[in-house]
């Protein structure tokens, strides 16, 4: 089916970079959502998600320094801001500041590690009790406004957007492939890309057997999300930044933005959720998360009042070694660039995933579904 649009399933931050991405290069698109774009039931909205460079693994800083290009290149054909610059910490016991350093290095990132006295004088509503490392291209993307900016540039290059259409099934078709709608409906496709969230393994038994027998377990669980009153409104971006923790929870914060008001900031567990599917999940805020997090802002922020004024639940969609999926198998293009971090990479993961479904070979091996393979193929 040379001749049939690339149908891209999901317009959350994956697909609707990828729409992007693939109709700006001139291909014809179809956008099929079954929802909205970033909407509040998936991962992918919000008007505040982290940018970081600052991992352990080389690889991911590299990533992230080829996604930074993208939001700006995102910013600059659309006239909108997306990135706030804020800059960013690493601090606790769970975190090996010299080795995420040395990470940043290699890829020429800057960061400067501080004692925990020079760092509190710097921003001293934070109580360090160790070593803090900062760098100063972290900041926070909005999320919201990067899909619908992404989606309204793929229409302004002729991509058709389908709203509120379920897909059921998805078929290999010679050279090409069916996409089944609810209600009977069908679109053929010369290559369809499977972006589905938190919804993909509930959509997979749905797709070709050599996929859906290859797919890694995906598990999707119920975050909680707390935001908590600045003491004081930050005068610069600066003056408040993202920060990630680990001591001995893995915490993560950044300024709320809209979703908080704009007078308070966003903290939540990275590594501690419920268990669910992106159907059954019930929105109900854990109290257990509720009151560790209580306590850690206690400690770590002692002149915030740590009652939060709001709470919220989100997906993660991980793999096991929080690795993304994105692979082409015949004319599906598969792709789970989640895990809980996978929103900053968003412009370059539709990259990957425009070059793969026009028979390019750009994705990173360790992405690939043979990488997930228990043991890898």
């Amino acid at each position: 089916m040379p001749d049939a649009p690339i149908v891209v399933v999901g317009a959350g931050l994956a697909g609707a970079a990828a729409a992007w991405r693939l109709a700006a290069s001139g291909r014809e698109v179809v956008l099929v959502e079954a929802a909205t774009p970033a909407h509040a039931g998936g991962s992918s909205h919000g008007s505040a998600r982290i940018f970081r460079h600052a991992y352990p693994d080389p690889f991911y800083v590299g990533l992230a320094a080829r996604a930074q290009r993208g939001w700006q290149e995102l910013e600059a054909v659309s006239g909108r801001s997306i990135l706030t610059v804020t800059g960013g910490l690493d601090f606790g016991v769970g975190r090996d500041l010299d080795v995420v350093a040395a990470a940043l290095a290699a890829h020429g990132v800057a960061s400067e590690l501080l004692d925990p006295a020079a760092a509190h004088a710097r921003w001293p509503q934070l109580a360090f009790d160790s070593p803090v490392l900062h760098h100063a291209a972290a900041g926070v993307i909005d999320a919201t406004v990067a899909v619908d900016t992404m989606v309204e540039q793929a229409q302004l290059h002729g991509a058709v957007l389908r709203l509120g259409v379920r897909v059921v099934g998805v078929e290999a078709r010679g050279d090409g492939a069916v996409v089944r709608l609810e209600h009977g409906d069908a679109v053929h496709a010369s290559v369809v890309v499977v972006a589905a969230g938190g919804w993909l393994p509930e959509l997979a038994p749905a797709l070709p057997g050599r996929i859906a027998e290859r797919l890694p377990t995906l598990e999707v669980t119920q975050q909680q999300v707390f935001h908590f009153p600045f003491p004081v409104l930050p005068q610069r971006a600066t003056d408040w930044p993202i920060f990630i923790a680990g001591d001995p929870m893995s915490i993560y914060s950044l300024p709320g933005g809209r979703d908080a008001g704009g007078v308070g900031f966003k903290i939540a567990e990275h590594d501690l959720g419920t268990r669910t599917t992106a159907s059954a999940r019930d929105g109900v805020v854990d109290p257990g998360s509720r009151e560790r997090i209580v306590a850690y802002v206690r400690e770590l922020l002692p002149t915030v009042d740590a009652t939060p004024y709001a709470e919220t639940t989100c997906l993660y969609t991980r793999t096991s070694n929080e690795d993304f999926v994105i692979d082409r198998v015949g004319p599906i293009v598969i792709a789970s660039p989640c895990s809980g971090h996978g929103a900053k990479f968003a412009p370059l993961i539709g990259e990957l995933i425009a070059d793969a479904a026009t028979g390019g070979d750009a994705i990173p091996d360790r992405f690939r579904l043979a990488a997930h393979a228990t043991p890898p193929l």
